[in-house]
């Protein structure tokens, strides 16, 4: 099940990217590590006012050959799940099921807020970013489990 803790599996990193996903109630930010599964890489954003954007899903997962994805899980400061988490966990469960692929929830405290402070150092405007700003909250999101699982792994 989704929402027990998934050890990283070797196998399938060395095959298949990863995705990772910044679930909003109007977007989703997606971003997909590289093919060494190193770093991650914003791929766009993805409307989910619109009936068909399930659709669009399967169509980066497939374009992108994801072997697993990784879901922000949004935790209160305290640790706790509310209810954006919960509706993430069942997203989470939803994307198990729909595409038989293993899916990760990751605690995503605070990437959003540093995705902003990246822009603003950029000196991005608030229009450009307000287009980009999810799928750099997923790219962040999926570099922390990446950097983690690769901290894992040389320990």
């Amino acid at each position: 099940m989704c929402s027990k803790k998934r050890e990283w599996s070797e196998p399938l990193a060395s095959r298949s990217r990863i995705m990772g996903l910044d679930v909003g109630k109007k977007r989703i930010g997606v971003a997909v590590s590289d093919r060494l599964v190193w770093t991650a890489q914003g791929v766009g954003v993805i409307d989910r006012t619109r009936p068909d954007w399930m659709k669009r899903l399967a169509e980066l997962i497939e374009e992108n050959e994801v072997g697993a994805i990784v879901v922000g899980l949004p935790r209160n400061m305290d640790g706790s799940i509310g209810p954006r988490g919960k509706a993430c966990q069942e997203l989470a469960r939803r994307l198990e099921e729909q595409f038989s692929l293993p899916v990760i929830l990751w605690d995503e405290r605070l990437s959003t807020v540093a995705a902003e402070r990246t822009l603003l150092s950029a000196d991005m405007s608030r229009k450009k970013r307000r287009k980009v700003i999810d799928q750099i909250a997923a790219s962040w999101i999926l570099q922390g489990y990446l950097d983690a699982q690769r901290r894992k792994r040389e320990t």
